[in-house]
């Protein structure tokens, strides 16, 4: 299964692409930024994160797209842009018919860091650990990264369950 992650911002979106077989074992495949300057017009900042989603869905063809939940921010306006951009997000995949699925914050970081209060450094250090990357990752991309890592364990797990199948059976079990 190959999933991108996105970490959606205005300024920076943040894109991680993983492939995850039946067993559980992750690749990394891509990451990368999508970046827009404040001095663009606001429209045209959205046009260039679809357009450049857009692309990026097209060239590694994703089953699936992994994207943190919405979280209440303590400022309004950036609130509202973060909606917007993630919202171009949500329709980039949309359109091109990629099913989407969001996790909350604290289940993401249990997924890769198995505990929910982690902070961003050992976010990403556990995600280039996982994914056995050695350079250092943009923030943005690491975020991503890891929303694809809890899909890959999430979505295997849920579809073990659904099937009546163990985790051990299916890969999913940490101790086998």
């Amino acid at each position: 299964m190959r999933v991108v992650g996105i970490d959606p911002g205005l300024s920076h979106t943040g894109f991680g692409i993983v492939d995850s077989d039946e067993r559980g074992r992750l690749v990394h495949v891509a990451n990368g930024s999508i970046s827009t300057s404040p001095k663009t017009p606001f429209v045209e900042r959205l046009s260039k994160i679809h357009r450049e989603l857009e692309a990026v869905f097209k060239e590694f063809e994703p089953e699936h797209m992994a994207v943190e939940q919405v979280f209440f921010a303590r400022n309004a306006r950036s609130a509202l842009l973060l909606g917007q951009a993630r919202g171009v997000t949500l329709l980039s995949a949309a359109l091109l018919d990629i099913p989407v699925y969001e996790y909350a914050a604290t289940e993401i970081k249990k997924a890769v860091c198995r505990y929910g209060q982690a902070g961003k450094q050992q976010v990403s250090d556990m995600v280039r650990a996982l994914l056995r990357i050695d350079k250092k990752l943009a923030s943005h991309a690491a975020d991503a990264l890891a929303v694809c890592i809890c899909h890959a364990h999430c979505f295997q797990t849920s579809e073990a369950t659904r099937t009546g199948l163990s985790r051990a059976e299916v890969g999913t079990d940490p101790t086998v």
